[in-house]
């Protein structure tokens, strides 16, 4: 029984497999491939973006927001980098609750999963009709508030068909499409910053109306709401090719941790070169009515404000390649995640079903279905971008809990990459996810919650079926395990619920935040000692390496 992520199962539907047939995952990619890919997954549309929407709710000192953002992801990224070193199988990131909490815990966070990628092609749609929004005939798609006009979501919805008519192309379309979307998503953004740099920076930007404008609760705000969080994941793209790694146990570490790194510096650095090019007139009514021509696309319309008209249309034609080259990747993750949950007997087996292209198509049907509804309940880019940053950091947080279950279960297990002090980080690591999830704000976080009790009604329903009828793939639940999930889950909401970020107040600020750290504190304790004993744990393990041999 595998858990299940977008690259568990790549081998199972690779152009050189058979559709139904098993297959085993070469061992072809080095650091420089392992790195690429996590970059590539970093950079994407959250630097078209991330920039103007961070300094309108925290002013410059979204510098700030991007510094706590990065070391939080790095929190995460160092107990990933154990992991991965730990475990050279594809798909890491949803499989390691499953290996140490049982099939309750894999079928969660593997919806956690699938929720994630569900949402991000959508994002990436948004991203391109925001942009696009230069142009005079794609004006009328967007209203002022940034919602969808009804051509406005035709236009989506035609996009989302595109992603899925490529897919339905094969994955070597896939791939040579996507190389191309990389290089361009990472020199481009390069480019800028030393563009901007060199032609247009002023100092005083960064005080002429107070550095910190909306004081602490701003810049915490902006790392949820404002895309940072959001433009730093991807790291754990590394870990999901570790199937494929040729040296998994030196060069996942090292991967993980140096596009965290690289990441960090492009991002950083096209935050100040942005505030530094502002125009005066721009910022005339403060950061908070930050406002310049062309503002929907902001770095494009900022370059055209301060005379360099020829980038702006570099960036334009960017703001197409950049996001939907992403949105093609996940609209591929998404069927492949509905793939494997089926594989693990927690959906239909209509999900395993493939064309002669070895394609899932019925996920990918799926995917398409699921995108368009996203773009109901969330018309907007930073709507939309709130929402996979908590579902992200939801899916992200199983990691530091594993991480002290393997510490405690399996402490003499061989590990190429030890986390020094290990067993401060991965508590802390937790509870910065967990605030993450709360600065997110409560209108977000209850419409996380439907979607969550959704998959739980969705998924959880099938799996009781699939057990009660004997079904040859019926998962084993290890509800006692998992019975801290829960109420961490509830709990969550109820505190989120009380506190100031969108819900009543209750919980004046840096009380909530107490909450939350105490809170969570509890719940990791609690969890790494609700985990399998070792020999389960080994089981799992054993169970999903052969999986990724071939059998199934």
């Amino acid at each position: 029984m595998a858990s299940t992520d977008q690259l568990a199962i790549q081998s199972d539907i690779s152009p050189a497999n058979t559709p139904s047939g098993g297959s085993k995952l070469r061992r072809e990619v080095g650091l420089i491939g392992l790195l690429w890919a996590s970059v590539g997954s970093i950079i994407g549309s959250g630097w078209l973006f991330g920039a103007k929407n961070a300094v309108v709710v925290a002013g410059p000192a979204a510098i700030i927001s991007w510094g706590i953002g990065a070391i939080a992801i790095a929190l995460l990224a160092f107990v990933h980098a154990e992991l991965g070193g730990m475990f050279a199988a594809a798909g890491g990131t949803a499989r390691y609750p499953h290996y140490t909490f049982g099939g309750l815990a894999g079928m969660s966070f593997g919806w956690f999963s699938w929720l994630q990628a569900a949402t991000v092609a959508p994002i990436e749609v948004e991203a391109m009709i925001g942009y696009a929004g230069h142009w005079s005939f794609a004006q009328h798609f967007l209203h002022a508030d940034g919602t969808l006009t009804p051509s406005g979501f035709a236009v989506a919805v035609l996009l989302m068909g595109v992603f899925v008519a490529v897919n339905f192309l094969g994955v070597r379309i896939l791939a040579l499409t996507n190389s191309v979307a990389t290089w361009l998503k990472i020199a481009v953004p390069l480019g800028t910053i030393f563009i901007l740099a060199v032609t247009n920076f002023h100092g005083s930007n960064f005080t002429s109306h107070g550095f910190a404008p909306f004081g602490a609760k701003g810049v915490l705000a902006a790392i949820s709401t404002s895309g940072i969080i959001f433009a730093l994941l991807g790291f754990e793209q590394a870990i999901q090719l570790s199937g494929e790694s040729r040296n998994p146990k030196r060069d996942i570490p090292r991967a993980v941790l140096g596009s965290v790194t690289i990441g960090t510096l492009i991002y950083t650095l096209l935050q100040v070169v942005f505030i530094a090019a502002l125009p005066a007139a721009a910022i005339a009514g403060g950061w908070g009515k930050l406002d310049f021509a062309g503002i929907s696309g902001p770095f494009a319309g900022l370059a055209t404000v301060v005379g360099l008209g020829w980038l702006a249309y570099v960036l334009y034609f960017d703001a197409l390649v950049s996001p939907g080259g992403t949105g093609l990747i996940y609209t591929t993750a998404t069927s492949r995640i509905s793939y494997g949950l089926s594989k693990n007997g927690y959906a239909p087996r209509l999900f395993e079903r493939t064309d002669r292209r070895g394609v899932p198509w019925f996920g990918l049907v799926m995917s398409f279905i699921t995108g368009v509804v996203c773009f109901l309940p969330f018309p907007s880019w930073q709507q939309l971008v709130s929402f996979i940053t908590s579902a992200s950091v939801l899916m992200y947080a199983g990691a530091p809990l594993a991480f002290g279950a393997l510490r405690a279960r399996l402490p003499e297990r061989e590990r190429s990459y030890r986390l020094p002090a290990g067993g401060v980080v991965a508590p802390v690591s937790f509870v910065v996810a967990s605030l993450i999830i709360y600065w997110s704000g409560w209108d977000i976080l209850m419409r996380l919650g439907f979607a969550i009790l959704l998959g739980y009604l969705l998924l959880g329903g099938y799996a009781a079926y699939a057990i009660r009828k004997g079904l040859p793939n019926a998962p084993r639940l290890d509800w006692k395990a998992a019975r801290w999930l829960p109420v961490y889950l509830i709990g969550m909401g109820l505190i989120s619920w009380q506190g100031g970020f969108g819900g009543t107040g209750n919980l004046p600020l840096w009380w909530d935040m107490a909450v939350i750290a105490a809170f969570a504190t509890a719940i990791y304790y609690w969890a790494v000692n609700s985990a399998l004993p070792a020999e389960e744990i080994e089981r799992n393990v054993d169970e999903v390496d052969v999986v990724d041999a071939g059998g199934h």
